[in-house]
């Protein structure tokens, strides 16, 4: 008999066993295992298992195969992976070093600054898992270390974080002319969060703040609408909303025709601020002139509104002129108790609307008719609060406030284009709107 036939016992082995897997090599420790595997394909480097969505570094860590879980960590393993039942390597570890009383693995893993406070799917942290037996002091005693340390420079990355909000928080304020009560409030709003943010990260347990619901009281052009654009932007960087987004409504927008239709438009509208701010224009438009007339749908669409300003999950304001929006306070008894913010958006004089004539100019977006142009030199705000004081008179500056400044630009535009010529090769020039023409545009408003 031919011997060279005959199949030899661990031949037969080597050609039925199953290929090694990146997990199984990591859970042995078979470092030769993981680089061929990671070197025939890195993409494996970081992949889950099918039954509980551990990645070669959490097998390496349960098994407290120290050099396994370098040498994944060295090829830049997610450190901060979850299993589908949350646990990180870092907690898998822990559970190893409390069944062997040794830690390498621990270590490995805040070496690579592993999160101490990371929570599984139960709430539990690593530090949870330890027990108060003999064995588990020095264990203890290293995590609580990482742990302080940890937060230490998340205080100092929020530190960083905080001045570069409150430097955008001053820079957004700085287009808002006037209004200092509503300034000093959202300072007050931003610094308040911002602290919040620092003492979380230092591992302090703090309540969560209630977003403001508020009324805008004043005459139209004062700047409600814009203000509002602006808060959703201030409230949403400092954490107060999820979202930076006004949903501007009016009473057309929330009241129906007919019984049964008001409650699902208003509810629709109110879905889609959601995270955001709900912004209701004209608000005692809401409330009949006559108390009687208790068969007008918007008291209805105000009270789905009151419904939900308890919920946390939106802001409301309401704005309107000062005088007409006593109705609203008046017509429901829990309205001061929800909108406890009540700020004036007074008249602008001369000045202010210069002020904001600069801001315009300096702010154009690329949507603007006024997008590409500058004002000459000598349009300096003193200048320009002589030409609309002059030009203007006190009952105009009240009845239109910044929308005075809206037709007052597009008018010079206009006047700019009348006075060149077709032969104007002068770049600044075509660009440039003058003192005149801005006296050209008023005087046109005036007729």
């Amino acid at each position: 008999m031919n011997n060279n036939h005959i199949t030899r016992p661990q031949d037969q082995r080597s050609r039925f066993a199953k290929p090694a897997t990146i997990h199984g090599c990591a859970l042995s420790g078979d470092l030769a295992g993981l680089q061929r595997l990671l070197r025939d394909n890195p993409s494996l480097l970081n992949e889950k298992n099918p039954v509980y969505g551990e990645t070669p570094l959490h097998m390496a860590a349960k098994n407290g195969c120290n050099e396994a879980a370098q040498l994944l960590l060295a090829r830049g393993a997610v450190v901060e992976a979850r299993a589908n039942n949350g646990m990180t390597p870092l907690h898998l570890a822990v559970w190893y070093s409390l069944r062997s009383e040794e830690f390498l693995t621990v270590k490995t893993l805040l070496e690579y600054n592993a999160d101490c406070s990371a929570k599984d799917d139960e709430g539990m942290t690593p530090l949870n898992h330890l027990s108060q037996g003999p064995g588990t002091e020095k264990l203890r005693e290293l995590l609580n270390w990482h742990l302080k340390e940890q937060r230490k420079r998340r205080a100092i990355e929020a530190c960083s974080e905080t001045k570069a909000k409150m430097d955008q928080l001053e820079k957004e304020l700085s287009n808002i002319v006037g209004l200092n009560d509503l300034k000093v409030q959202l300072r007050k709003w931003a610094k308040g969060m911002l602290l919040d943010e620092r003492r979380r990260a230092l591992g302090l347990h703090v309540g969560a703040r209630r977003p403001p619901h508020m009324a805008f009281l004043g005459n139209p052009g004062t700047g409600k609408t814009m203000v509002a654009r602006i808060l959703g932007k201030l409230l949403h960087m400092v954490g107060i909303l999820p979202s930076d987004k006004v949903t501007e409504v009016q009473r057309t927008d929330l009241v129906g025709e007919f019984v049964g239709h008001t409650g699902p438009k208003t509810r629709r509208k109110i879905m889609e601020a959601e995270g955001g701010i709900l912004f209701v224009d004209e608000a005692y438009r809401l409330v009949p002139l006559q108390k009687s007339d208790d068969k007008d749908y918007g008291l209805e669409a105000l009270e789905e509104i009151m419904s939900v300003m308890d919920s946390g999950k939106i802001v409301v304001i309401f704005a309107g002129y000062s005088e007409p929006m006593k109705r609203v306070i008046s017509s429901n008894e829990g309205f001061c108790r929800r909108v406890t913010k009540f700020f004036q958006f007074n008249d602008f004089n001369s000045e202010e609307l210069a002020q904001i004539l600069h801001i315009k100019m300096h702010t154009l977006a690329e949507d603007s008719v006024l997008y590409g142009f500058k004002l000459h030199p000598e349009c300096s705000i003193k200048a320009l609060a002589t030409l609309i004081e002059r030009e203007t008179t006190e009952k105009q500056r009240k009845d239109t406030n910044g929308g005075l400044v809206a037709t007052m630009l597009v008018n010079a535009r206009e006047n700019l284009d009348l006075r060149l010529s077709f032969d104007c090769m002068d770049t600044e020039e075509l660009l440039t709107i003058t003192l005149v023409d801005l006296e050209e545009g008023l005087q046109l408003l005036a007729q």
